[in-house]
């Protein structure tokens, strides 16, 4: 079954609402947890699912993208046994046009999907944090003998005001479908709760290749799986609802859509509890990534006598190649190769790969983006105007952004006494 599907991922977004984390970056490159990127947790989901040939279908600012998915992800396909990850980008075969939606990206690749000759496709978006099992999936498809399976969250009729609402019968097949209801539609036999569309399909392939085809030709048309596609065919095919199953291992169900910063925060937050609502350290079902080649995170100056001057992390995640040099990092999540320097203060905030965090400097409710370097003494998430003024954006919650465009300083200071401890 598996060796007859072929998995394609839309890793295309702008991610406009992630902005400045996007300004430079697709927002599936995006940083998450410290050493992952949001794109591995659907690859992850789809290799440890046993699905062995993928397409990610790229689009805006993809080289970060790019660059991650070549060295971190095609050592685990082997060509000669059939296996493929291939990262393709826009080549305007149809039309001489970028991608007008979620429908029209795989319609302009129908050449590359249709040389394998698959019997279903699964469409999964690279954008959204969670663990799937989609084997699971594949099988209901086949079982139901679907045209197309969509997976379902339940989430509460509040929340359904923000998604694609499902409306099911008794079997699970699909009966109507809206996107955004002011009233949406409740689960057959529960008022309170909504299937909510995950944006992931298993559609017959040849049933997939006609109705992209004829919907190529709708004058209209967004060219959107949701908004058209869904729609056009739920009266006359075999379309069904997918609940969605959660491989976390947690009570509660975990999907999160970390679209705009202060959701993106918040997941990443998440991540320090004594408890994480998304289990990372989970061995049943791992999530890989790219792992470079560094060293061990390092703690010094703790022997000197000076209590202020103590590298010291507490409820934080440190990646590999960190040096906390005398600072202290509290409720944090810190990337590869950061440096804390001595007397420096960071708390809730989350540090990117090669920040430079300078002496006595103090960062509070901050994500500072990648090779930022903060001067010493430089305050940051403590006057929110003062922020704004030196350009940095603020979340409606208050997290500052530093992005790189916007580092407060080009050159950061290394005393004598701590430069032998830096990286090359």
């Amino acid at each position: 079954m598996l060796r007859n599907t072929t998995a394609v991922v839309l890793a295309g977004g702008k991610g406009t609402r992630l902005e400045p984390l996007t300004l430079d970056r697709a927002k599936p490159a995006v940083p998450f947890g410290g050493g992952y990127r949001i794109v591995d947790f659907v690859l992850s989901n789809a290799i440890n699912s046993g699905l062995r040939r993928m397409l990610v279908l790229t689009q805006y600012k993809a080289l970060s993208l790019d660059r991650h998915i070549n060295l971190g992800w095609r050592p685990y396909f082997a060509a000669e046994l059939g296996e493929c990850l291939d990262v393709v980008p826009p080549q305007q075969r149809i039309d001489e046009h970028w991608y007008q939606g979620t429908a029209d990206a795989v319609y302009q690749n129908i050449f590359v999907i249709e040389k394998d000759r698959p019997e279903n496709v699964l469409i999964l978006a690279g954008d959204h944090i969670y663990k799937m099992n989609y084997l699971s999936m594949i099988q209901f498809h086949q079982e139901m003998e679907a045209d197309l399976t969509v997976g379902a969250l339940t989430v509460s009729r509040d929340e359904a005001k923000q998604f694609g609402v499902i409306q099911v019968n008794d079997q699970n097949q699909i009966v109507g479908f809206e996107e955004k209801p002011d009233e949406p539609k409740c689960i057959p036999g529960d008022e309170s709760r909504c299937f909510a569309s995950m944006g992931i399909y298993v559609f017959k392939a040849r049933f997939l290749f006609e109705q992209l085809c004829r919907d190529a030709t709708e004058p209209g048309s967004k060219h959107d799986f949701g908004m058209n596609i869904i729609p056009s065919i739920i009266d006359s095919h075999r379309v069904f609802a997918f609940p969605f199953r959660d491989e976390n291992r947690k009570t509660q169900a975990y999907w999160r859509d970390v679209g705009t910063i202060d959701a993106y925060y918040d997941a990443n937050m998440d991540l320090i509890e004594v408890e994480p609502e998304l289990n990372l350290y989970d061995q049943n079902w791992p999530i890989r990534t790219l792992q470079p080649n560094l060293p061990p995170p390092k703690f010094v100056f703790g022997s000197d006598g000076d209590l202020e001057r103590r590298g010291t992390a507490i409820d934080s995640i440190i990646c590999p190649g960190t040096i906390i040099s005398g600072g202290r990092v509290q409720r944090s999540v810190v990337s590869p190769n950061v440096r804390i320097n001595s007397y420096a203060s960071v708390e809730e905030s989350i540090i990117f790969q090669g920040v430079d965090i300078g002496r006595h400097a103090r960062v509070r409710r901050a994500i500072i983006d990648k090779g930022v370097r903060i001067p010493p003494e430089m305050e940051i998430g403590f006057d929110l105007e003062l922020d704004r003024r030196r350009g940095f954006s603020v979340s409606p919650n208050g997290i500052v952004v530093i992005s790189k465009n916007d580092s407060p300083s080009a050159e950061g200071i290394v005393y004598p006494e701590e430069a032998s401890l830096s990286l090359p």
